[in-house]
């Protein structure tokens, strides 16, 4: 050690500027790649919870707008302020499985593997969507993180992946089956003056809970990629870290998501509420209901599960629930589409990106 130390200054003193030189250029040629790898993180963490946003934010507001003389500002106030404070209070579970549970990116390639898999989420949640086909977004970085672990060789928990698939199919099976069963329920309520308060106050209450259950649940996944863009702007590229996020990261996210669901709002609350089905106040507070119900159950399992699709599946119970003739099934038949091809095809495309990977 002591004698390689020697040597290198013995030729530094005969070329100074040439080994000056040389490790500014080692510098740049570092720091460079490492730059860009964290503008790349940093885009695609704006860009994915933007998106997040206009899918899914955009679907619980429009829901809940859709009840009779609720505030607009309190609809937006109470998802912002819950998907802020949902984390500290009640946990990263379900963000930890996105980082921990789907693929080993405790790897030097780690990083790179899970930005690889969002990034064709990103893409395949696009096209879909552009083709009139909204899916599930997290339905594609599970995907996409996987497919993307396999091409890159890195291991791939098909246990785990099993278990969230199992579960992520049930949550909007458990919601039509509730929806359902409170939409026939609701019909036996007694009508009386007092119950358009009543149920104006129910409905704050459900919608609520069903805002909590997406920070406690389906929200995390925007704390996961964040969390992994903060960790490679503060490490560099390797593997990927606990999940951490400042409240300060805190504040921005939720303001980006909720410049995202303000953008589509319009968009999705006419899909949700007249494209897909006809709904009654009775019927947003069923569905609310019986979506919060199954993705709080999902939680609790610490496995993610789409509030879109569950919101959808209880909305179309509650509806059901007054015959079948009264659903629009096309606009459901064009969902049940898209999710089919999005987990395969990110699959495959994620697995691609992996093999790229480790052909670089």
């Amino acid at each position: 050690m002591v004698g390689r130390a020697g040597r290198g200054g013995v030729r530094t003193a005969r070329d100074p500027g040439r080994a000056g030189t040389v490790r500014r250029g080692q510098a740049r040629s570092t720091a460079l790649p490492l730059m860009g790898w964290t503008l790349a993180f940093a885009v695609v963490a704006v860009l994915f919870v933007l998106i997040s946003g206009a899918n899914d934010g955009a679907t619980l507001i429009g829901l809940g707008l859709r009840f009779p003389h609720t505030p607009g500002w309190v609809a937006v106030a109470l998802l912002v302020a819950v998907l802020f404070a949902g984390p500290y209070v009640l946990g990263v579970t379900v963000a930890r499985t996105f980082t921990e549970g789907l693929a080993g990116l405790g790897t030097s390639v780690g990083a790179a593997v899970f930005l690889a898999g969002v990034v064709i989420a990103i893409v395949v949640v696009a096209a879909l969507t552009g083709k009139g086909l909204p899916t599930s977004l997290t339905l594609a970085v599970i995907g996409g993180i996987s497919g993307a672990g396999l091409g890159a060789g890195v291991p791939v928990s098909w246990g785990s992946l099993a278990r969230v698939l199992a579960i992520g199919l049930c949550a909007p099976a458990v919601g039509l089956v509730l929806g359902y069963l409170l939409g026939t329920a609701s019909r036996q309520v007694p009508s009386y003056r007092r119950m358009p308060k009543l149920v104006l106050a129910a409905h704050l209450v459900a919608y609520t809970a069903q805002c909590t259950a997406y920070a406690v649940n389906d929200g995390q996944k925007m704390i996961a990629v964040v969390s992994v863009a903060l960790d490679v702007g503060r490490n560099g590229l390797g593997r990927v870290g606990p999940v951490a996020v400042s409240p300060a990261w805190m504040a921005v996210l939720a303001a980006l998501f909720l410049a995202g669901s303000l953008t589509s709002l319009n968009r999705v609350g006419e899909r949700i509420g007249r494209g897909l089905v006809i709904a009654r106040p009775l019927h947003v507070l069923s569905a609310e209901t019986a979506a919060t119900g199954a993705v709080l159950g999902s939680s609790a399992l610490g496995s993610p599960v789409s509030m879109t699709q569950s919101v959808t599946a209880g909305v179309v119970g509650v509806v059901a629930s007054e015959g079948s003739r009264r659903v629009r099934w096309q606009g459901v038949l064009n969902m049940g589409t898209a999710w089919l091809v999005t987990l395969p095809s990110s699959l495959l495309l994620g697995a691609l990106a992996g093999l790229g990977l480790r052909l670089l």
